[in-house]
Order: structure tokens, then C-alpha cells, then sequence
């Protein structure tokens, strides 16, 4: 399951390679991939507009379009994405396609069927379902040394699951929490509430 280092890297890769970049077609080949979009309205809402850029929220990538609308994409475990050009095949578990004027494709590849997308109006991005409960960033201001003091406090669960509560802490994952523990010499199962 990608972490927020891992999502960072993919979003900023993004960013570099589509920003920019107008989508002329759009492809759905799961329809799973997209289960809060009607199929044929995401094809048509993703043809003919821009990408403007490309951020991360957690572990969601952010697309923003020129259409005042953002793709929310969610990589899961093996969710990928590849910029193939046309005389590039496929790959086997390509979910969807989005081709672009200058007739590269941009290809969602995920093998485990996990992964999901979302297409919403930009003003509905803060209270969605996927991004409003997140905690506040890892690295930003908002995550403080007293910020971090009153979860630990108010929790009766483990470290290990604080850390890995997207609500408490956003972006950690299972590796991530376990070699952090490790390293601060923190039993994984130790009661959030009791570690000065």
C-alpha cells in the first residue's frame, strides 16, 4: 500500500509530466474504478478539458482540470499509473485511459482492482467523504508537537493504531508506522495515551 512518500513521489512525477496538458479522450474499462460516477457522464466531463495540476491530500492524488472539477484518484496497493504513446500496447489490467491531444496516454493500471476514482466540482472537494475527516498534513504547521500531545492523550488504542488512523495522523501506513515505532524504541502496543 503506497504511504504519503510514496503518493508525494507519484503526485510531484505527475505534475512534471501532464500538468499542462489537454485530454481529448477518456476511457473506462472498470467501472468499479469510478463507483460514485455515472460511466458515461466521467468519459464526457473528462474529454476536452485541461489539466492544470496535480497535488496530493494524504494518500489521494489530487488532478485539478481547467473545468473547475478535480479527479481524486486513490492508488490502493497496487494502483500505478504509466505515459505510454500510442504504439505502446497496454497493459493487461489498464482500468482507464486518458489520451491527450498530443495523442500520449496517460494509463491507470492496477492488478489487485483496488484502487479507485472520483470526479467532483472543485467546491465540493473540502467536504467530501474521502478527503474531510483527514488530519492535518504530517509536515505542515497545523501538525504540531501539541496537536500531536492531544490525540495521544485522548486515545485509549495502541500507538500502532493511532498512527494509523488517517483521522488522527494522514498519510502513515502499516510500514511506515512500524519502523517509526521501531526506530523510537515505542512497543507498537502501547497504550497511545500513556507515552510522554
Amino acid at each position: 500500500m503506497p504511504e504519503l512518500p510514496e503518493v508525494e513521489l507519484v503526485s510531484s512525477t505527475l505534475q512534471k509530466l501532464v500538468a499542462g496538458r489537454k485530454l481529448t479522450n477518456t476511457e473506462v474499462r472498470r467501472e468499479k474504478l469510478i463507483p460514485e460516477n455515472d460511466a458515461d457522464d466521467f468519459v464526457r466531463r473528462l474529454s476536452n478539458v485541461s489539466i492544470t495540476a496535480v497535488a496530493r491530500r494524504g494518500k489521494h492524488i489530487l488532478i485539478s482540470l481547467d473545468s473547475e472539477e478535480t479527479l481524486l484518484v486513490h492508488l490502493r496497493m497496487t494502483g500505478r499509473f504509466l505515459l505510454l504513446g500510442l504504439d505502446r500496447e497496454l497493459p493487461k489490467h489498464s482500468h482507464a485511459i486518458f489520451t491527450f491531444a498530443d495523442s500520449d496516454r496517460l494509463v491507470f493500471e492496477d492488478q489487485r482492482h483496488f484502487g479507485f476514482m472520483r470526479l467532483l466540482a472543485n467546491q465540493e472537494l473540502s467536504t467530501c467523504g474521502q478527503l474531510a475527516s483527514l488530519a492535518p498534513e504530517p509536515l505542515s504547521d497545523e501538525f504540531s508537537i501539541s496537536y500531536f500531545r492531544s490525540v495521544l492523550l485522548n486515545s485509549k488504542r495502541s500507538i500502532k493504531e493511532l498512527l494509523l488512523d488517517q483521522t488522527k495522523v494522514c498519510g502513515v501506513g502499516n510500514i511506515y508506522a512500524s519502523e517509526s515505532l521501531f526506530l523510537a524504541n515505542i512497543d507498537p502496543q502501547q497504550k497511545a495515551g500513556q507515552i510522554t
